[in-house]
């Protein structure tokens, strides 16, 4: 899913293209996308773009007239810049914004489309699509704090719920973690004051440099290549792998349709959490310990690099 840091780079890389720009049409071949009634597609049709904004993980195209577009890329959901006029992919175009400066398409992969597009008018009704979620990059640790602890939770589940952080989702969570030496386990309501500051610090340090990274590599082009996974990402996507930090073996816990990447070493005190998929299998057999998993895992691995992992 495009987290804060893809979200910022997609900003970035709009404003010279369609700021001031007049929205000449809108394509949609699939009515699935456009979740809201009034007003109808036509009436931002001949608008000009007058600014672009971030609402959470959503990105908000304001035109004259007071009106809003909103545009939730969920998990597959990306953007091109195409020539003006250019066909949407079969399949996987969701919709084309024509500019006489080029065409902004959406795209989503997969066959479970989840991407949506709002249309608001006025700003109570734009404020109504806010989950209302701390913005980290410019809180301070007191509103931190309250954000943090105002419900029970563990912290993985806490950095990605849009009611509590904006724009954080499963990929940066593993990071801003790793960074701060905490457990994606740990309770909300029992850190300590120098952990919350330490995870405020790592939240606001870790979006920071991956903003500064993303847009190091995108340069003046368009970022086409928005992605969960990416190299130089400490935990995340790495199970298996050494960790950056310390060399253990990359950990993780799988839940419904998303995983918690970790270290044991540098945030569990050597404790292997429990994967309630593989730990379920292995009961009692479970290593509950670093040492443990790499003597039953790591070691047939290692002496039998050709072959792949029974436990992946």
């Amino acid at each position: 899913m495009p987290e804060l840091p893809d979200i910022v780079l997609y900003l970035e890389a709009l404003r010279p293209r369609i700021l001031g720009a007049r929205l000449e049409r809108v394509r949609i071949p699939s009515p699935f996308l456009l979740r809201s009634v009034d007003p109808p597609l036509s009436a931002v049709e001949g608008r000009t773009v007058e600014a672009l904004s971030r609402l959470g993980k959503r990105i908000v195209i304001e035109l004259d007239d007071n009106l809003f577009v909103v545009l939730h890329l969920m998990i597959a959901g990306r953007l091109h810049w195409t020539e003006a006029g250019a066909a949407l992919p079969k399949g996987r175009g969701l919709a084309a914004f024509d500019f006489a400066t080029g065409t902004l398409q959406l795209t989503e992969a997969g066959t479970k489309h989840r991407a949506s597009l709002h249309l608001a008018r006025g700003r109570p009704a734009l404020a109504a699509l806010d989950p209302g979620g701390l913005e980290v990059l410019t809180a301070d640790l007191a509103a931190f704090r309250a954000a943090l602890t105002r419900e029970r939770h563990t912290l993985k589940r806490a950095l990605t719920d849009p009611r509590l952080f904006g724009g954080i989702g499963n990929a940066y969570s593993d990071e801003i973690l790793h960074a701060a030496r905490l457990s994606p386990l740990a309770l909300t309501g029992k850190q300590s004051e120098p952990d919350i500051a330490r995870l405020h610090r790592a939240t606001r340090d870790t979006l920071t440099a991956w903003v500064e990274r993303l847009r190091a590599d995108t340069g003046s082009g368009f970022p086409e290549k928005v992605t969960a996974f990416r190299d130089g990402m400490a935990v995340h996507g790495r199970y298996g792998q050494p960790c950056p930090a310390c060399g253990a073996p990359v950990q993780r816990i799988r839940y419904a349709e998303n995983e918690a990447n970790y270290c044991a070493r540098c945030q569990t005190h050597g404790k292997v959490l429990a994967d309630r998929t593989f730990s379920r299998l292995l009961r009692d057999d479970w290593p509950r310990s670093l040492e443990e998993w790499e003597e039953r895992f790591a070691a047939p691995a290692q002496a039998s690099p050709g072959t792949k992992r029974r436990h992946r």
